[in-house]
């Protein structure tokens, strides 16, 4: 009751008038009272009644009074409506697929480029200037055949050094022969003595060794003269130039790039995840898209122990063993791998995969309960939009393929469509 005054004084008007009976409030005549509910019928029967004097003056002023109570009983009878039950949950739909298992089969396709088997960067084996460029990107050359010059006025210049020292060890050996003959003349005749003999004797040993030194500075620079030119070591065709008429390169800095004729590969990048499946495969062959039709029978050759440092793929080659004059250098090549995995596995489509803490789930469904219950599984290689379980699912299995990441332990699920 104290609450229900506060209440009302909040909302009506204090009572008009002075003195006597006016000062008091115009509540004392209205006697609010609230009937207990029924516990068996909980809140439905609990009733405000209030009783109303009959004096017509008191009656007019308490109206407000009156309707400031019916709202009071609205919002009391609101309060104890009973509460609306929550309907249950409806089964979500998913689609579904049932697991069979079938040969694996697996298949893999990498992209690369047609290659020569033997490719050389070319250098010349001295350091000077060149003075010609023979050949151009894309020219056919021949084994021994000239391809570029270097300047040879320094080496003319050590030539001629070489064959004049070699000519003064010449003439020093002579001479010693000469004054050895001389000296065991006169050793017979004793106007000369044995240490004399002796002494020039090995003098012409010295002499004879320093021509030996002579010829082989000559040789030295005749090499140097020859190393001034640069021949193709086979017959190929040039894929790269690096160095121009005018410039000055240093010994061994490669110059022209010849791609040697015979042999082609087809070089690719491999993942990581991949490079397993790329040494297990036993029949590749190589389509190229120039060359629509035609199909080429490959093996591996060579695979990279390391990565590359900005693709962070293994680099492969793959040679060609039926390879003809069609396939051109630089031709774009695919690598079919056709037997990879023959093994008898499931195949489920990617979005059947539900991937929680690391591993890889799915929802299997009970066809009586209509519910779903998570089983982890153990999956193989992945082809296109699908991939391979290998352990934890059996065939008969009815998986949920669409709306795996939206379901719950237990939930019921309603089948829109299914894929035998």
């Amino acid at each position: 009751m104290a609450g229900i005054s506060a209440f009302l004084a909040t909302r009506l008007p204090a009572g008009a008038g002075t003195g006597g009976e006016r000062n008091r409030s115009w509540l004392d005549g209205v006697k609010v009272s609230v009937i207990p509910s029924n516990t068996a019928t909980k809140c439905r029967s609990r009733r405000l009644q209030t009783r109303m004097p009959a004096t017509p003056a008191l009656a007019s002023r308490r109206r407000p009074a009156i309707a400031a109570i019916g709202l009071l009983s609205a919002a009391l009878l609101g309060a104890c409506a009973p509460q609306a039950v929550p309907a249950p949950e409806a089964p979500r739909p998913v689609r579904t697929v049932v697991a069979g298992a079938t040969p694996s089969n697996t298949t893999a396709a990498y992209s690369g480029e047609v290659r020569a088997r033997y490719e050389n960067n070319l250098s010349f084996r001295t350091s000077g200037k060149i003075v010609a460029r023979l050949v151009d990107v894309g020219s056919h050359v021949q084994a021994g055949q000239l391809l570029m010059r270097l300047d040879v006025a320094q080496e003319t210049l050590q030539i001629a050094t070489s064959d004049a020292d070699v000519e003064a060890s010449r003439s020093r050996i002579a001479k010693l022969h000469l004054d050895i003959t001389r000296t065991e003349a006169l050793l017979a005749r004793k106007f000369a003595s044995q240490a004399e003999l002796d002494s020039l004797k090995l003098a012409l040993d010295e002499a004879e060794a320093g021509l030996k030194i002579a010829l082989a500075r000559q040789q030295i620079n005749l090499n140097q003269r020859g190393f001034s030119e640069l021949r193709a070591e086979r017959a190929g065709t040039v894929t790269a130039v690096s160095a121009e008429a005018g410039q000055v390169v240093g010994a061994g800095q490669p110059v022209l790039t010849v791609a040697a004729d015979g042999a082609r590969e087809v070089v690719v990048s491999v993942p990581e995840s991949r490079v397993d499946e790329l040494r297990r495969a036993k029949d590749m062959q190589v389509s190229v898209w120039a060359l629509p039709g035609k199909r080429y029978h490959a093996v591996l050759r060579e695979l990279a122990p390391d990565t590359d440092t900005v693709t962070r793929t293994y680099s492969a080659r793959v040679a060609l063993t039926n390879a003809d004059a069609a396939l051109r250098l630089g031709m774009t090549a695919v690598v079919n791998l056709t037997d990879i995995d023959t093994t008898s596995a499931i195949r489920l489509p990617l979005t059947a995969i539900y991937n929680k803490t690391g591993d890889a789930l799915v929802w299997v469904l009970n066809p009586k309960t209509t519910q779903v219950s998570a089983r982890k599984v153990v999956l193989g290689g992945a082809q296109n939009d699908t991939v391979w379980v290998k352990e934890g699912l059996s065939s008969g299995e009815t998986v949920v393929t669409a709306g795996a990441n939206l379901l719950v332990e237990g939930q019921k699920v309603l089948v829109t469509g299914a894929k035998p």
